[in-house]
């Protein structure tokens, strides 16, 4: 008897081990019986929660799926803008698995592969779809939040989301943005363009503006100067009226001297050059003070 317990003892160990599996944290357990994924009453898949479980020995058997949240970080792609210019998307998504039993029989048994494929189909899809309704100017610096938000949104809920894959998709973001060099050249003599036409309307501008100000600045300094040469005039009318008046009241007074001031002043302009040879009568009015006072 002790021969045959030991065996079996040993049998029923190793069976019972065999019957017994563990999910760890962080994973979801399908439980396949010949291969066939087990189903509940409401023939959905019954999906086991982290914990010890059991099964049948050598007849079940456990896929371990991930349900944590993971990346899909793949190539960059090539999008057409709503100005029909292309566009080097690269991006990468964050997703975790939300509907177990609808990831295993959507993607043929769990495999990460065909779930990453089908994903990513998906993904090219959204983005396609909101790059398509957007500028470049948009996309590169206006909308690029509104972009990875809508294309979140229509992913998780739209009519083609990742619902039936069994995924929620957490989150999408846009690494970078490049443009082929075809399109960045023309992108760039394009810009190149309108800054130089922006450039002449300023440099246009400012030479109106400066032919504006110098015709004002010339308008009043001829009116300054227009001022100043009647108030000159009008100060030297002035002075060469208070100048007569007092040389007429001056010379008024004494004929006599202001006779013989005005023969003086004669003799100087008659003297002062070099020409002066005169021919006169000796008893001329010219030489009536040169002439020797009569006895």
């Amino acid at each position: 008897m002790r021969r045959f317990l030991t065996p079996l003892v040993i049998l029923l160990a190793l069976v019972i081990y065999s019957s017994l599996i563990v999910v760890q944290e962080g994973s979801r357990g399908i439980m396949l019986r010949f291969g066939k994924v087990q189903r509940d009453a409401d023939n959905k898949v019954v999906v086991y929660e982290p914990g010890l479980h059991f099964k049948l020995p050598f007849i079940d058997s456990l896929k371990l799926l991930d349900a944590r949240i993971q990346t899909l970080d793949g190539q960059a792609d090539r999008f057409v803008t709503v100005e029909k210019k292309d566009l080097l998307v690269d991006s990468y998504v964050k997703w975790r698995i939300s509907d177990f039993g609808r990831f295993y029989t959507a993607t043929g048994g769990g495999d990460y592969t065909q779930a990453s494929n089908l994903l990513k189909r998906k993904v090219n899809d959204r983005l396609r779809s909101e790059t398509g309704s957007r500028t470049i100017k948009d996309i590169v610096s206006g909308t690029r939040g509104e972009l990875m938000e809508g294309a979140k949104k229509a992913l998780n809920s739209g009519q083609d989301s990742t619902a039936e894959l069994g995924i929620e998709v957490i989150d999408v973001r846009i690494k970078q943005i490049n443009m082929p060099d075809e399109v960045s050249s023309s992108i760039y003599q394009r810009m190149r363009a309108e800054r130089d036409a922006v450039a002449r309307e300023h440099r246009s501008q400012g030479k109106e503006k400066a032919a504006f100000i110098q015709a004002d600045v010339d308008r009043k300094v001829t009116l300054i100067t227009a001022n100043a040469n009647k108030k000159a005039q009008e100060l030297r009318g002035e002075g060469d009226a208070t100048a007569a008046k007092l040389y007429a009241d001056a010379f008024g007074s004494e004929p006599e001297f202001y006779s013989f001031v005005r023969s003086l002043k004669a003799y100087e302009n008659s003297f002062a050059g070099s020409d002066n040879m005169m021919i006169l009568k000796p008893d001329s009015e010219f030489f009536r003070f040169m002439q020797a006072p009569k006895k």
